[in-house]
């Protein structure tokens, strides 16, 4: 039975959703957070919060011990594809290397599952949809540090029997609809930097590319409400426990939504003239990724709750406006 879980970054975007959905299924929550991306005021009440850091290996089996973790889904990382390609040695150390000492930390203890929070990065980039046997090829270095870390779980929870759940997350956007939650920290997420950028009087917002190969020329992605995906986690990590079993996922709608359609819905909802800023290419970002989801959807009998870019947009807008 899942009783006890950990979630490391427990304290960041999508950890904060995942724990709001574990609290109201009755199970105890601990987390693991070294707020240097997470926040202390998107820790919920009722989880048990331990400030410290994934590379801290003997910290972090004391925490699974004393607390009997049977269950941990593996959020901590770094994640920004444009930031990963200055800083290559900082994504591997916090993603790899902590990743091999939170498994470390996991010998000898009563852990049966790890979820992981992988990413649509890791595939080569070229295709229209991506099914999980789609040839992989990050071209990020955000991406790479990934895939290394999915290899690296798969022959640790083979050899100590824990069974695993790796989520290959496309892009995560939105807020809860409790509107206790949502995204704090910027960085590369177009709706985050939308939802900012339309609050001032005179909004001004860069596209990264706008000569790609694509409808509009503009980079296509699948999105997914973070609430979908919280959810996600846990109906996962139930099926694992349950039937003993591992599996790789992909966690998307598996439709396309292009950066000038996300800025079409912004313009809609607040009625304002985003004047728009065309730059460049980035380095590491990929033309068009969008998920075939229907291993996901047999898997856990999954049906989507707020599959509606509307949706998805209306809930950054109200969560933007309630944190200012």
């Amino acid at each position: 039975m899942v009783k006890n879980i950990l979630i490391t970054g427990g304290a960041g975007y999508i950890g904060s959703h995942t724990a709001e959905i574990l609290i109201k299924n009755k199970k105890k929550v601990f987390i693991v957070d070294d707020l240097s991306t997470g926040y202390k005021k998107l820790i919920l009440k009722n989880t048990k919060f331990y400030k410290t850091s994934i590379l801290n290996k003997k910290k972090l089996k004391n925490i699974i011990v004393k607390n009997n973790i049977d269950s941990i889904i593996h959020l901590a990382a770094v994640l920004s594809v444009g930031e990963s390609e200055k800083k290559p040695k900082k994504y591997n150390k916090i993603n790899v290397e902590g990743t091999k000492k939170l498994l470390e930390s996991i010998k000898n203890t009563k852990v049966k599952n790890l979820i992981f929070s992988s990413t649509c990065a890791v595939y080569k980039d070229g295709f229209t949809k991506v099914t999980e046997k789609t040839k992989l090829g990050p071209t990020s270095v955000y991406g790479g540090t990934k895939l290394k870390c999915e290899k690296i779980i798969k022959t640790f929870c083979k050899k100590y029997k824990i069974n695993f759940g790796i989520l290959r997350y496309f892009n995560v956007a939105g807020a809860s609809v409790s509107g206790k939650i949502g995204q704090i920290n910027k960085g590369d997420q177009l709706f985050k930097n939308l939802s900012i950028e339309v609050k001032k009087k005179k909004p001004i917002f860069r596209i990264y590319g706008t000569k790609y190969k694509t409808k509009d020329g503009t980079c296509i992605r699948d999105y997914i409400h973070v609430s979908d995906i919280s959810d996600i986690h846990y109906k996962v990590l139930l099926k694992i426990n349950k039937y003993n079993t591992s599996t790789i996922l992909n966690c998307g709608y598996g439709k396309g939504i292009s950066v000038n359609d996300a800025i079409k819905s912004f313009r809609k909802y607040t009625n304002k003239n985003l004047k728009i800023v065309k730059f460049p290419n980035r380095k590491g970002d990929m033309v068009k990724v969008i998920s075939n989801n229907s291993k996901l959807k047999k898997f856990i009998k999954w049906k989507p709750k707020f599959n509606n870019l509307n949706k998805i947009v209306k809930s950054c807008i109200i969560w933007e406006r309630k944190i200012n």
